[in-house]
């Protein structure tokens, strides 16, 4: 917290934070996998660049500098001995004077890590997710920025994901305000369409994702045709395979979308080559994608 080493117990805020009341925080969510060379953090350069441009979004000023922040981070896995977690740091307005200004608030800045499988379920991993079109509209720009991860935009995912689960299913899928697919409520979405990889645009309203630049990255690789475009709610029905992807989620089919079959009903076959080839990646057993890796 702020620069110290601080006990799991002793992590603690005042209860008039800035932050709490208003929800102005920015925040990254990170893993580090256990590889063939020990613990490593996934893509990290990446997942601290964007928690710098979300505060810049926010107009916060980061106090400390970004190569700080990635020492911070290891420093924090490496002290707790852990050899596979997930990150969490945040950045937020904290304790100082209450109202919509928050800019004679200090700006804090906490890293936490912890022992986390995977988001939705081994069982999801294998099998596939049963998924809801959510009621609730993915935000848009003209809302709040959906390209910063803050925790202000997060609460429209909370609604989502709490409908999809009152009614019975396990993840929520949104549309933006014109119709179109837009993300899961912390992931982003393919679609596999006659063997082409389709995810939407930066312009539906979707986080940009890192976990969804290394699929993209690897699908090419892979030779698969990747294409970023609008997804109509049709056209998800239609799909012949459809995931999600993020950090929590890692890669996640999706084998049912509003008591609609998703193709064979299971993990689909292009699904399964990337969800593997990922996971490869992440534990360090292809030396090609070892940029990707920062060693603790």
């Amino acid at each position: 917290m702020n620069g110290k080493l601080v006990d799991w117990d002793d992590a603690k805020i005042h209860v008039l934070t800035h932050a709490f009341h208003y929800g102005t925080a920015v925040f990254e969510g990170i893993r580090c996998y256990n590889t063939t060379k020990g613990p490593a953090i996934f893509r990290l350069d990446g997942h601290v660049k964007r928690l710098e441009n979300s505060a810049k979004i926010h107009m916060m000023h980061l106090p400390f500098s970004t190569s700080d922040i990635a020492n911070a981070i290891k420093e924090t896995v490496r002290t707790n001995k852990i050899k596979e977690c997930y990150i969490r740091p945040i950045v937020f307005y904290g304790y100082g004077e209450m109202g919509l200004n928050p800019r004679k608030n200090p700006v804090n800045v906490a890293i936490a890590v912890w022992p986390w499988g995977t988001y939705l379920g081994e069982e999801g991993l294998k099998k596939g997710v049963r998924c809801k079109i959510s009621s609730w509209i993915r935000i848009d720009t003209r809302i709040l920025p959906p390209l910063a991860k803050s925790s202000a935009n997060y609460l429209n995912s909370v609604f989502a994901k709490l409908e999809a689960l009152d009614c019975g299913f396990d993840e929520a899928i949104l549309l933006n305000m014109g119709g179109s697919v837009a993300e899961g409520p912390g992931e982003n979405i393919f679609i596999v369409k006659d063997g082409c990889l389709v995810t939407p645009p930066r312009s539906s309203g979707a986080l940009y994702g890192l976990t969804m630049d290394s699929i993209m990255t690897l699908a090419k690789d892979l030779s698969i045709t990747v294409v970023e475009n609008e997804i109509l709610r049709d056209e998800l029905f239609m799909a012949d395979e459809a995931f999600f992807t993020g950090t929590a989620a890692e890669v996640t089919p999706i084998r049912e979308v509003d008591g609609r079959k998703i193709g064979s009903g299971s993990i689909g076959p292009i699904t399964k080559k990337l969800q593997d080839k990922f996971f490869e990646v992440v534990k360090g057993k292809d030396p090609k994608y070892q940029k990707w890796l920062d060693f603790v």
